[in-house]
């Protein structure tokens, strides 16, 4: 019993530090790349991360490719008058110097189309391209249903 709370527990700290991990091009790093589970493939699925511009110029995120969804957008999720849409968003600005997360309740990488089901504890690859930096490639990690991010700072 206690080899298995063992390995169960390395595992769990093994999901958050890869879920934790950089990804690097140029002056633009990514980091907290996670998606939830999804419920099948009938609904889309979400991408969430930090960008940070350590740059002197700004830069914008254009778009993103994934082999686990045929139609990966940027969404914004927008409240007017206590109603939420969650539009396209043709870009996302990443100012210099700065930090911009594509988080619950904000920008964010909506998946439509799943290939397959997102499953917790998998992973799948997501091109980035940035106006200026060029592409990065980036591995999302599948967290629960009801994750609201990697723990990131729980595992340091």
């Amino acid at each position: 019993m206690k080899t298995i709370l063992l390995a169960t527990a390395l595992l769990s700290v093994a999901a958050v530090a890869q879920a934790c991990g950089t990804f690097t091009m140029g002056d633009i790093s990514i980091e907290r790349a996670w998606s939830r589970a999804s419920i099948g493939t009938d609904r889309p699925g979400v991408l969430y991360l930090e960008i940070t511009n350590a740059g002197a110029a700004d830069d914008a995120l254009v778009g993103i490719l994934t082999p686990a969804a045929g139609m990966p957008m940027l969404h914004e999720t927008v409240v007017t008058d206590g109603i939420a849409s969650m539009p396209h968003a043709a870009s996302v600005l990443v100012p210099a110097g700065q930090t911009v997360a594509l988080s619950p309740g904000g920008f964010h990488g909506m998946l439509m189309g799943l290939t397959e089901a997102l499953t917790k504890g998998a992973t799948f690859p997501v091109t980035l391209t940035f106006a200026q930096a060029g592409s990065v490639d980036v591995t999302v990690d599948v967290l629960s249903l009801r994750a609201e991010g990697p723990g990131c700072d729980d595992a340091k």
